[in-house]
């Protein structure tokens, strides 16, 4: 004969919490596990039949019927296990990230691992593991630039204002001109992706000309018109405007989002948009080519076409540009714009703020250094 089992009697509040625990989606199956087993004991039936029913080893359940005995709900949790002592301190971890915010390698401009990890008399994989707990990534490093425009809030508000709340009864377009695209072809065969090995290509390449790509975005339709020319000037801009001029209909008036580059500001293009009166020309603050949604297309257009094609002539490279365009047309999938001009500013304010913090202490930073010396 065995030992008999620990009878479980619930209370009405330990029954609850159970039966929570084997419903709720968040809990995890170890946990779920062991309160279905608490509470088939408290049912009265012996650790063979909870076996049979619940599929789970006759030591499992005795091990957690006799737990829930001895602590009730908190026997069902794991205890904490003990693991090997932490080799650095706190200090010490705050040492590393200071060094990594504020000093430079003597024999480079960023740190990296084995730098560090040199600097500091720890591990690699240690300084790894701090750097990732703090978000540090001191091998990267990205660009940004600040408008300068005086006109800068108001044209963003004015910009994003179309986007967000377009007039009725006209047409909202993003133009800009992709210059200077390349038809570029390797100098020797790509050798294409196998199992195992990505595709390959040679890093020279020779050059068959350049084409401009003027294009024109409808922001409510994503639909795109786009006209390639060998030259960038204001004649090809012209001509372009021509061309949306006889592809929308004349009772809608056109808002035209552009950039503020010479070629948009010739007396002729004035006098151009004088005569249609129904042109509204919102200009983008300088240095902030990302209010233009048509950028976004010129990516896309980049990244798909043209960064990996293999074009012999410039006829080829304006076949493959108008191609995809007339892909995009087939089934147009406008950008959606998600932020309101005051979430631009609130951030761009704080982007300033923290700018102008570093350049005073760098700028402290020089004077202490120079009044050293």
């Amino acid at each position: 004969m065995g030992k008999p089992a620990v009878a479980i009697e619930l209370t009405p509040a330990e029954r609850r919490e159970l039966e929570s625990l084997t419903r709720r989606r968040a809990t995890a199956q170890g946990l779920a596990r062991r309160a279905r087993i608490v509470l088939a004991a408290a049912e009265g039936l012996e650790n063979k039949a909870i076996v049979a029913r619940l599929g789970v080893d006759a030591n499992t359940v005795g091990k957690w019927r006799r737990r829930f005995a001895e602590r009730r709900l908190d026997g069902l949790y794991d205890e904490p296990r003990p693991g090997t002592p932490r080799q650095i301190g706190d200090d010490e971890i705050a040492e590393v990230i200071r060094r990594t915010l504020e000093e430079t390698p003597p024999d480079g401009t960023h740190w990296s691992l084995r730098a560090m990890a040199s600097a500091v008399g720890h591990a690699p994989s240690t300084i790894h593991r701090i750097w990732q707990a703090f978000g540090l990534q001191p091998h990267r490093s990205e660009t940004f630039k600040l408008s300068s425009d005086p006109l800068f809030v108001e044209k963003v508000r004015d910009i994003v204002g179309l986007y967000l709340a377009p007039p009725e009864r006209a047409l909202v377009l993003c133009v800009d001109e992709k210059s200077q695209v390349q038809a570029l072809d390797r100098t020797q065969p790509l050798l294409p992706m196998r199992p195992g090995q990505p595709e390959r290509r040679s890093h020279d390449y020779t050059r068959h000309g350049t084409t401009t790509l003027f294009a024109a975005l409808d922001i409510a339709t994503g639909v795109v018109i786009g006209r390639c020319f060998p030259r960038h000037r204001a004649r090809e801009f012209l001509k372009f405007l021509r061309t949306i001029e006889a592809n929308v209909p004349v009772d809608l008036d056109v808002h035209l989002v552009m950039d503020n580059y010479a070629t948009h500001k010739t007396p002729a293009i004035r006098a151009w948009f004088a005569r249609h009166p129904r042109w509204h020309i919102h200009f983008t603050p300088t240095s902030a080519s990302w209010l233009n949604q048509v950028e976004r297309f010129f990516a896309l257009l980049t990244e798909k076409q043209l960064r990996r094609g293999v074009h012999r002539s410039t006829q080829e490279l304006q076949d493959a540009i108008l191609g995809y365009i007339d892909t995009v047309n087939a089934n147009p999938r406008p950008f959606r714009w998600t932020k309101s001009a005051d979430d631009i500013l609130a951030t761009i304010r704080r982007f300033c703020l923290r700018t102008l913090d570093i350049a005073a202490k760098q700028a402290d930073l020089i004077e202490t250094s120079e009044s050293g010396h």
